[in-house]
């Protein structure tokens, strides 16, 4: 294959990588059938007589990848799915579960265009945040790809018939399913994440002196009142500032001291968190923390703990002196 046609392919990288990444609600597994996508559009562009657009014909080999993936993987989910909300006094919070079941997080530059106008970016973020993810994921599979393509692509029926080899009647009758399945599932919209908002930037700035400082007080002030704070490969979560509050007094004490370095994931305001080393040298990865901002106020803490995996996907230093 020539080097202009590789070029060419790897325009849609990032497209792909953001459609793969909502079918599969994993970025490693979008990253991996987005290079599967590759490796087909490598080996068969010289049989690709162009009936359809280039971008239309590895977007069939992505959902196909996608679809093969998805029959063979466990439905992700988030600890709020496992059962009710814990007790923040707990002492242990019982073992974790594999990666392999959990909605992950994915960095905005891998699927955000830098160049976009600013309302079609805040539309971006909204189709990537957690909780639409978490929701797409218990679709069936076909009318997860559905969805994506018709609401969040913007894709017309037919096209996407011709895509998924089907009838458009097909297809309006798998969306209709699919948007009430959504309409169920997915909690209201959180606040969409504005870097340059004035309101935004100093909530995160009074919640990092706050969380740095270890002020519960003033962090308790920054939650609303049903606030809920997960721990993924842990399965315990838990929702209250109080219970919260206990949680981070008690068995969570080890954070105090540590460091917050600001990123973006999932069209969310995020930060890698440092924890002081327990050789006494800097500080080590402890979490990638994803928050969720609703009428001015931290709505969710999402805690990921899989930094040896996340943290160089994320370009994040692997220690703070």
């Amino acid at each position: 294959m020539s080097q202009a046609i590789e070029i060419e392919l790897e325009r849609y990288r990032p497209e792909l990588i953001g459609y793969c990444y909502r079918m599969m609600g994993s970025a490693f597994e979008a990253e991996d059938a987005v290079q599967e996508t590759m490796i087909r559009a490598w080996r068969g562009h010289a049989a690709f007589e162009g009936r359809s657009s280039l971008r239309s014909w590895l977007y069939r080999i992505a959902t196909n990848v996608c679809l093969t993936m998805a029959d063979a993987a466990q439905r992700r989910i988030r600890p709020m799915d496992l059962g009710p909300a814990g007790d923040g006094h707990a002492t242990h919070p019982g073992a974790g579960h594999p990666e392999q079941i959990w909605v992950g997080p994915i960095p905005d530059e891998k699927i955000l265009p830098e160049a976009a106008d600013p309302a079609h970016l805040i539309a971006e973020r909204e189709t990537i945040r957690l909780a639409f993810v978490a929701a797409l994921q218990r679709l069936p599979a076909r009318q997860r790809a559905v969805l994506i393509l018709r609401e969040v692509l913007a894709w017309s029926a037919q096209e996407t018939a011709d895509l998924l080899d089907t009838s458009v009647a097909g297809v309006n009758s798998a969306l209709q399913r699919a948007r009430a399945t959504l309409t169920a599932a997915t909690p209201s919209a959180a606040d969409a994440y504005q870097p340059l908002d004035a309101g935004q930037r100093e909530l995160l700035a009074r919640y990092v002196t706050a969380f740095e400082a270890y002020d519960l007080g003033a962090l308790t002030a920054l939650l609303h009142e049903d606030a809920t704070l997960s721990m993924p490969p842990l399965a315990l979560w838990l929702r209250g500032p109080s219970h919260i509050t206990a949680w981070m007094t008690g068995t969570g004490s080890g954070c105090r001291g540590s460091r917050l370095i600001p990123t973006i994931a999932n069209g969310l305001p995020a930060f890698a968190q440092y924890r002081p080393s327990p050789d006494g040298d800097g500080h080590t990865p402890w979490s990638l923390v994803l928050l969720e901002i609703t009428d001015g106020r931290i709505a969710a803490i999402n805690n990921f703990l899989d930094t040896d995996h996340l943290f160089p996907l994320f370009n994040l230093p692997d220690r703070l002196r």
